[in-house]
Parts: C-alpha cells; sequence; structure tokens
C-alpha cells in the first residue's frame, strides 16, 4: 500500500456524498481554515479552494461519484489524491462518526501522509473501461437466464437438450422440450430475454472491437498470442491495468489482481489469511477464464495441470497456473514481447 507524502501549504479532506461533500481545509500547523458542508458540484467547490492556491492538495475517500473531483482538479492543475476506502480504518474505527468529523480526519490523514492511495484512472480510458464492466454484467444476467433453463430442465428431469443452447441457433424446439403449460411460458420469456441480450451484446462488443484499436493496438496484440485469449478477454485485462508501469514490481501486480494469497504474520505466527478480496475482482475473473482457455487449447498446459492437480488439488494447481499466467501478462506487457510457452512453462512459481 502506497501513502501520499507529498508537502504542501494547505490540505484539503472532502467527505464526498452523492448530493452534498462536507470540505476540510487544514494549514501545515493542523489549524482549521475552513469546515462546510457545500452541494456537491464543481460551481460551489471552486470559490472554496480558490483563496488557498496553487498550493493546495484535495483527496476523497474512493466512491462511485469521485470521477467529477478527479476531473475538475485535473483541469485547474491541482494535485489530487484518492483515498483507498478498504485501508482508511481511522474513518470507520470511530465512536462517532458524521460527516464533519470523517472530512476533518480525511485532511488531517493527507497531512499526516497517511492517506492510503487508489489510482486515479485516467479520464480518456475510465467509460471504456467501464463499458466493459458493463458489458460483464449484462454476460452474468445472460449466464443465470441459460442456467434457469436448464435447472428447469432437472427439476422435470426431462431429457438433455441435443445441443448447447447458449447458441441462439440451438434453441429451436426448447419450449416444446416441455409439456406444462406454465412451464413453458416461463422458458419463452428466458429465451425472449436471451435473444435480446444477445443482440444489445453483439452490438457493444462490436463497438468495443472498433474503437479500441484506435488506442492500445500494439498492447492488444501483444494480450492475444495468449493462445485461448481473444479479443474481448485481452480488451478486459488490458483496459483494468491501463498502464503496467504503475506496478514496480510483478509481485505488485499479481497483489493487484489477486492473483496470490495474502498471510497476516505476528511476531513469527502465522494470524490467518483474510483480505482476499483485496484487489481487482476484474483482473481476477480475467485471468481464471484466461487460465481454462490455456489449458483447453494447449497440451503442454493440461500436462502440468494435471501434474499440479494431483499434489494440491483442483483449485489450487488452478490458481498456481492463473498466478503464472499474471506473471508472464506483466512481463509481456513491460517488455513489449509475444507470448512464449517455453518461457511460461519456466516460470517459478509457488503456491497460491
Amino acid at each position: 500500500m502506497r501513502f501520499y507524502t507529498g508537502q504542501h501549504q494547505y490540505y484539503c479532506g472532502i467527505d464526498l456524498h452523492t448530493k452534498n461533500m462536507y470540505v476540510c481545509i487544514l494549514d501545515q500547523a493542523g489549524n482549521i481554515l475552513l469546515h462546510k458542508n457545500i452541494p456537491a458540484t464543481p460551481q460551489d467547490l471552486l470559490p472554496i479552494v480558490e483563496p488557498y492556491l496553487p498550493d493546495i492538495v484535495i483527496t476523497v475517500e474512493c466512491m462511485f461519484t469521485w470521477y467529477w473531483i478527479a476531473d475538475l482538479c485535473r483541469n485547474q492543475n491541482i494535485p489530487f489524491v484518492l483515498g483507498h476506502a478498504l485501508y482508511m480504518k481511522a474513518i470507520h474505527g470511530s465512536k462517532t462518526k458524521n460527516d464533519r468529523i470523517d472530512s476533518r480526519k480525511i485532511a488531517a490523514l493527507l497531512r499526516g501522509g497517511m492517506i492510503p492511495m487508489a489510482y486515479v484512472y485516467p479520464t480518456e480510458m475510465r467509460s471504456t473501461r467501464d463499458l466493459l464492466r458493463r458489458r460483464m454484467h449484462f454476460m452474468y444476467k445472460r449466464a443465470e437466464l441459460l442456467s434457469h433453463i436448464q435447472n428447469t430442465r432437472s427439476q422435470y428431469n426431462l431429457p438433455e437438450f441435443n445441443k448447447c443452447i447458449s447458441r441462439q441457433r440451438n434453441r429451436t424446439g426448447v419450449i416444446e422440450h416441455f409439456k406444462d403449460k406454465s412451464v413453458r411460458k416461463s422458458i419463452e420469456l428466458n429465451l425472449t430475454l436471451l435473444k435480446q441480450y444477445d443482440n444489445l451484446l453483439n452490438d457493444v462488443e462490436l463497438y468495443l472491437v472498433r474503437y479500441t484499436k484506435e488506442h492500445c493496438s500494439n498492447d492488444l496484440y501483444l494480450l492475444q498470442t495468449i493462445p485461448g485469449v481473444g479479443k474481448i478477454l485481452s480488451l478486459v485485462i488490458l483496459y483494468e491495468i491501463q498502464d503496467i508501469s504503475r506496478f514496480q514490481r510483478v509481485q505488485n501486480f499479481s497483489s493487484y489482481a489477486r492473483l496470490i494469497k495474502p498471510k497476516k504474520e505476528s511476531a513469527g505466527k502465522v494470524k490467518g489469511a483474510s483480505n482476499r478480496k483485496m484487489g481487482n475482482a476484474y483482473l481476477k475473473w480475467a485471468f481464471s477464464e484466461a487460465t481454462l482457455l490455456l489449458i483447453r487449447e494447449k497440451q503442454e498446459i493440461k500436462d502440468l495441470h494435471l501434474k499440479l492437480k494431483n499434489k494440491h488439488g483442483k483449485a489450487r494447481a488452478l490458481a498456481i497456473i492463473s498466478h503464472k499466467l499474471g506473471r508472464a501478462v506483466y512481463y509481456m506487457l513491460k517488455n513489449d514481447q509475444a507470448f512464449d510457452m517455453q518461457h511460461f512453462l519456466n516460470i517459478r512459481d509457488r503456491a497460491a
């Protein structure tokens, strides 16, 4: 975890909400110069911080409404720090908690160099990353509909479908597979929604492939040299990483992508392995999917997976290969090199 240690004349901590925000400005001595609740708009924030320019830094706790403040600070050349919400324990652990107290604590943490920093994703790529995340949400909904159809078939102990119904062309006769009229109506609703999801997803995927070629064609090509990784999966990985140089070491990247299991130690004793969900859930999903595709595509990886599974079990074997793949992707993007199977197999990796 990185902390912001920059020195400024004034420190502004903001407890941000959708409609309003509590602003606290401190000087270097820790004196409160301003403590006020205002509407959450640029027109209300700029006049407040203007008297303290140019040597003021602004920080907010990471929540879903931080985009506009980050963009405003960028346009006005004001240093901006995004605080990692899960690490700001001093705010969440108070006996008494309200917006006034929280904004004061945020400003004090910033002044003391104790603000845990989250990554401020650049404006130019942010909306496309969010669109990719939205596409993933729709994919989950589509998968739920397919699962419901299969579960209903199992519920009535009916024969399996002749073909995989995830493909639209294989859904002919699915409704007739069921006898009860109400069940047929339920399946009809699922199939209608599935058709809509298929059309929407095809449209958004076509847009993403065309639009993103202008921004990152070389890195996209490098990721697609991994066997089994196609256009959409490579886009998810690329846009969630954004810039591989922001990770100083491969260990930092592996931790961010949830590819390693964190440990808690004290006095030489392991106290547990919590905080597994610290990091990027979308990268974790992408590497898990890429690992399964890699195993399916390459016999060498199948053999490696079988060997690891016999030694560690199925789940741990997949985690080890995912970790190896994450390390490979880090060095691919860092060194501008395509995927090398021989180098991948030689990567020394510990069990995750």
